[in-house]
């Protein structure tokens, strides 16, 4: 009997058998989502065109978002059924008891490590690379390496987040020395250094980062390639380098959630090829889901790495080396 019940869990996990009940969903009819993404309303209005149920979107921003949410569930009256945010965030919460348990069968033919996680579904990279004005910028002087960036021609230049507070900077950074796409320790630092040298621009994340490169007030940037789809047709490329590397963005279900059964419907929505391509082809994200790539030239060969993530205690430390490096003058 035991050996009985063991396999019956085990094929329910497999299958998804924790699956959300359409029926009652329905019944619910309202779906709250949480999340820190932009422009993601042609994805939402697919869902509410194709369900009986009342997806409703709420953005908040990636540095209000764990107060909130928080606050929220302290006081009893957390109103998201669903919770979408960077990786270390939606950790964060689940360390707090905000998220529940859920397998979603969606996930079936993404990394395993995406999946990995009982409650936490990770589902795209926020990939990060030099993006430039493609009318200002001859091709021969596009960046095909992070060490050309260090190059005295874009003095004064450059925009990019503020390296000693934006948290994924902070981790991009550190990630390009984990992940060995410098020869070594001190081809790294030479190249932070040589970074600063050109007096970048400072903006508090990345979504500033695309104005003043549209504008020529800048000629490049640390940004997202995404942009080149949500700000079209601005003038603006990505320079190939032969890695990307990107915090993971991931979804999960709360706990005591409003409407239940609706939050797992549209986490299985969410994760779905459909949604995927959708997000990939309106948003311009580079997604998990197996074969989906965004429509933006060169992508789809590209190395797209996840980074790790790192500590409180980390950010604030190289939060503070960084500071002294890109301050120094």
């Amino acid at each position: 009997m035991k050996k009985l019940f063991v396999l019956l869990l085990s094929m329910t996990l497999a299958t998804g058998a924790f699956a959300a009940d359409l029926k009652k969903a329905e019944k619910e009819g309202t779906v709250s989502f949480y999340a820190n993404m932009t422009a993601i309303e042609p994805i939402i209005a697919d869902f509410n065109g194709s369900h009986k149920i009342n997806g409703i979107y709420t953005r908040i921003s990636t540095s209000k978002y764990l107060a909130t949410v928080l606050t929220e569930h302290a006081a009893g009256k957390l109103q998201a059924d669903v919770l979408q945010g960077p990786l270390p965030v939606i950790q964060m919460l689940k360390d707090k008891g905000v998220l529940a348990p859920y397998k979603s069968s969606s996930a079936a033919g993404y990394p395993a490590w995406a999946s990995a996680d009982d409650t936490i579904l990770q589902f795209g990279i926020e990939y990060v690379a030099p993006i430039y004005n493609t009318e200002l910028v001859k091709p021969a002087d596009v960046p095909t390496r992070y060490e050309d960036l260090v190059d005295p021609k874009w003095f004064d230049k450059i925009v990019m987040p503020d390296p000693a507070s934006h948290a994924t900077t902070i981790s991009w950074l550190v990630g390009l020395k984990e992940a060995k796409v410098f020869a070594d320790e001190t081809a790294w630092m030479a190249f932070v250094k040589g970074l600063a040298a050109n007096r970048p621009m400072f903006v508090k994340s990345f979504g500033p980062t695309p104005a003043p490169i549209e504008s020529g007030e800048k000629l490049i940037g640390i940004s997202m390639p995404k942009y080149i789809i949500t700000k079209a047709p601005a003038p603006l490329g990505w320079a190939r380098v032969d890695t990307l590397l990107g915090t993971t963005r991931a979804i999960a279900v709360a706990a005591n959630a409003p409407h239940p059964e609706a939050a797992k419907v549209f986490v299985d929505y969410w994760l779905s090829v459909h949604s995927m391509q959708l997000l990939a082809d309106k948003v311009g994200e580079y997604v998990l889901a197996p074969g989906v790539f965004p429509p933006i030239d060169g992508i789809n060969t590209v190395k797209v790495l996840p980074i790790r993530q790192l500590s409180d205690e980390e950010i604030r430390d190289w939060g503070k080396k960084f500071q002294e490096i890109f301050y120094a003058n």
